[in-house]
């Protein structure tokens, strides 16, 4: 543990779990203390999309919780954290946020994240969406989430997926305001 300031970073079982690696990848080389909390799907997506292990991604955090540990630390509000990223986040996930249903640590701290009015970034995968999702999405909006799907933006000329993550997981850190370099601005060359 740090002195410097928290951050939670959920993975739930959405497809593109490369977006939550990638963030405490970049994370890691920030003063940003990483707490870690993935689903049981989570789990298994990182299973299918990588070849990493569940020990190596808990490793790329300062801290892991496991997503059963509703005592955990990230489940209180007096625990301070600049808040909250989803990446990805499922439509499961982003339902029970919207609703306030707090059956596991990961939907905990988001709930906790919200009532304590810090940021929580949502990076949902689904499409296309139904009405459904798109209320939820609006629900969790108006309670202060951000909804943040990671769409990827061409005028960057990216040459490959890292270059497309990348790009996408810089502009999550920049509502954080935090610096990354991955980001390659509009007007400055």
């Amino acid at each position: 543990m740090t002195n410097n300031p928290r951050l939670i970073i959920g993975i739930s079982g959405s497809s593109g779990i490369i977006y939550g690696i990638r963030l405490l990848q970049i994370l890691k080389n920030l003063p940003i203390e990483t707490h870690l909390v993935v689903s049981k799907a989570g789990q298994l997506t990182r299973a299918y999309e990588t070849e990493l292990s569940a020990a190596e991604l808990k490793a790329l955090a300062d801290v892991y919780h496991p997503c059963t540990n509703i005592s955990a630390s990230i489940a209180s509000g007096s625990f301070k954290t600049l808040g909250m990223i989803i990446a990805p986040c499922s439509m499961k996930t982003l339902g029970e946020i919207a609703h306030g249903i707090s059956s596991t640590l990961l939907t905990r701290a988001a709930d906790v994240v919200l009532k304590e009015r810090r940021k929580l970034v949502l990076m949902p995968r689904e499409t296309p969406l139904h009405l459904g999702h798109l209320n939820n999405m609006v629900s969790i909006t108006q309670m202060g989430g951000i909804i943040c799907p990671p769409v990827p933006a061409f005028y960057t000329k990216p040459q490959s997926i890292a270059d497309l993550v990348d790009e996408t997981v810089g502009r999550v850190l920049d509502l954080f305001d935090l610096e990354s370099g991955l980001v390659k601005r509009w007007g400055e060359e």
